[in-house]
């Protein structure tokens, strides 16, 4: 997927009942649609949706529930706008009737461990394909244990992602990357991630990286009160918002964000410092 000179802006638009951020908000098709028309409206690039949660404890989803939740909304916002459609889906199935209804992005967050079929769809289709690390199965995600190093980690399993999609007719350049904040990750070690983003856009130059640090929960956790209690969901958007501007000075080229206006103004800015920054002559 080609990227351009300044960072792109992925909505989130989650139609589950039981999302961490926004759970039921936007379960139904009408609902989902006016939140849809809203992201674009406060500059959103990408619209990303999402039928099944992946937060810690989610009930997973059959699949016809999670194609009835997500092909309705794709469809309708594929007729409405000309903005890029994304699907948010570990299946092939959902993927396959999603890039049907108009979706042109595949975006999985297991890195095609949980279903390789996935890639076939993608290939036929000629969509791009967001290839996201993570560890474990869906009920493990958040539970397993920090691995020792997490960049040789994270490098070593999207350079397997990326060889298994090419591998099923995926092209190179129909692929984003993204290391996957919060998914059987340490605090330290998301941090570490954001920190250290460019040595992983280093390791696969000719890819675009994505992030997602929106409304997470170690972004709870770095503000929690005197009490150790975790700032909740509603309160972590400044946290989010500082986040993205390290990712972005850091090498990111697309954040998924829920608030898109925020992350769209954040991005702005981040990318004049980041122009600045590269544009400076080196001292003598």
């Amino acid at each position: 997927m080609p990227i351009g000179t300044r960072t792109l802006v992925m909505g989130v638009l989650n139609v589950t009942p039981d999302s961490f951020s926004d759970g039921a908000e936007f379960s139904s098709t009408d609902a989902a649609l006016k939140q849809g028309e809203m992201m674009i409206e406060e500059g959103a690039d990408i619209i990303d949706v999402g039928g099944e949660s992946t937060r810690p404890g989610a009930v997973p989803v059959p699949l016809e529930e999670e194609i009835n939740r997500v092909a309705p909304v794709i469809e309708e916002l594929a007729h409405r706008t000309d903005i890029p459609i994304s699907v948010d889906t570990t299946k092939s199935p959902v993927a396959s009737v999603a890039l049907s209804a108009g979706a042109v992005i595949v975006n999985d967050i297991s890195g095609l461990r949980f279903d390789h079929r996935l890639a076939d769809k993608v290939a036929k289709s000629g969509a791009g394909l967001v290839l996201m690390h993570s560890r474990g199965t869906p009920a493990e995600l958040h539970k397993l244990p920090p691995v020792a190093d997490i960049m040789h980690e994270v490098i070593h399993g999207l350079r397997s992602s990326i060889a298994l999609a090419q591998l099923r007719g995926v092209k190179r350049e129909q692929i984003v990357v993204d290391p996957g904040i919060g998914f059987g990750k340490s605090q330290e070690q998301n941090i570490e991630l954001i920190v250290r983003l460019n040595e992983i856009a280093a390791a696969f130059p000719e890819l675009p990286v994505l992030i997602g640090t929106s409304r997470k929960s170690f972004i709870g956790r770095l503000l929690a009160d005197e009490d150790g209690t975790p700032a909740p969901v509603s309160e972590r958007l400044h946290g989010t918002t500082a986040t993205l501007t390290a990712a972005i000075l850091r090498g990111a080229d697309i954040v998924r964000a829920h608030d898109v206006r925020a992350a769209v103004e954040t991005a702005r800015v981040a990318d004049a410092i980041r122009a600045a920054a590269i544009q400076r002559p080196a001292p003598r």
